[in-house]
């Protein structure tokens, strides 16, 4: 029998080849299910389309829509009975495995003042962007950091970690990012609780910075092995500084403005293995070229406002917001402000696409790069 050659998978809406049913390979069909097989042709263009076909959809989750939800979590649950007390954004699309965006998790934690979360370790890597509140900080492996609002933090995969905010704090929330998802879909994930429940500050409070955080410096007796940064925490103001620096001689991207990625001091290439991040300017009145690329993003504003266009859906922000773009969805972004920069940080799944060889781009050519609404 002679196969037909496979349709378009976006006018072959059961995601089969060109092969029409007859009773005689109906039976046939029956047959190889019985022998936990299967004929590839029935499947082909679902598992092998054309170009990517995103579960996630695109979404905007609103800072003052979620905050009293997340600060009411406080009162009726505690850390130690929660294990952590976080509402996780669940993307309509991808509800069966709890995720934000492909296959990266995001939540919203909060804790009281001198709250303590026990310690654990994890195969996912994590970080935490800060949202509000003062006097919260985060262990890694005996590194204490005392954290701010848009600072951030890495809890890599293997590390022991815990978060806490001091007596004399404030109530804090601060978004957690991890690649959840994809370690649980490599059937990869491990979790572990500290036999002591709480690790020990073997290191100088934000030690990991002042070592770290000199711009072109690194130590003379670097030791540092790991595959993840050493500079386990990416302060705020720094950053928004450099941001500055930079939009003073650079015209910036098209497409993403004044952008920055986070790096590990040692070898250049992203904070983690598995999870990329950036921060991103837009100066007043700017709105970027509209284009697409392999990749999952979650972003977070962190200064101003405005909005965003994601295969044609507008989505207006502001300070807190959190808003996603799944893999191969064009989208441009523009600053409402004519007199004050706007900036997004973002975290990504780009370290697993480029070090796979799966990353693709492409601009878009119509109506001079923007997409209509």
């Amino acid at each position: 029998m002679k196969i037909a050659p496979r349709t378009n998978y976006r006018e072959d809406v059961v995601g089969r080849a060109n092969v029409e049913d007859t009773p005689e390979l109906l039976a046939y069909y029956d047959e190889l299910d019985t022998l936990k097989t299967g004929a590839l042709w029935t499947v082909a263009n679902k598992i092998e389309p054309w170009f990517p076909q995103s579960s996630s959809v695109p979404v905007l989750w609103r800072y003052n829509d979620l905050r009293d939800h997340v600060l009411r979590s406080i009162d009726l649950v505690s850390p130690e009975k929660a294990g952590r007390r976080v509402v996780y954004l669940n993307n309509p699309g991808r509800q069966d495995v709890a995720a934000a965006v492909g296959w990266l998790y995001s939540g919203l934690q909060a804790m009281n003042p001198g709250e303590l979360a026990s310690a654990h370790n994890h195969s996912a890597s994590a970080l935490r962007f800060i949202m509000e509140g003062s006097g919260a900080y985060t262990i890694v492996n005996g590194h204490k950091m005392t954290l701010g609002a848009n600072d951030f933090v890495l809890t890599p995969n293997g590390t022991w970690h815990e978060h806490g905010v001091s007596e004399d704090g404030s109530s804090c929330i601060w978004q957690d990012g991890l690649d959840i998802p994809l370690v649980n879909a490599l059937e990869a994930n491990f979790y572990t609780v500290h036999p002591d429940l709480n690790q020990a500050v073997t290191y100088a409070v934000d030690d990991s910075t002042a070592t770290w955080a000199g711009t072109g410096l690194m130590p003379g007796d670097d030791k540092w092995e790991h595959g993840y940064s050493p500079l386990l925490k990416y302060e705020w103001a720094p950053t928004y500084e450099a941001l500055c620096r930079y939009a003073r001689v650079t015209d910036g991207s098209p497409f993403d403005g004044v952008l920055m990625n986070y790096i590990n001091p040692k070898t250049g290439g992203p904070v983690m293995q598995t999870i990329g991040a950036s921060m991103q300017m837009l100066r007043p009145g700017e709105h970027t070229k509209a284009h697409r690329h392999t990749g999952s993003f979650i972003y977070q504003v962190a200064k101003g406002k405005g909005f965003s266009i994601i295969n044609g859906q507008r989505f207006d922000w502001q300070e807190r917001d959190i808003f996603c773009v799944p893999s191969w969805m064009f989208h441009e972004h523009a600053n409402a402000s004519q007199s004050e920069d706007a900036c997004l940080f973002c975290f990504n799944d780009l370290p697993v696409m480029k070090s796979l060889g799966l990353y693709r781009e492409e601009a878009l050519k119509e109506n001079d790069g923007h997409q209509p609404v």
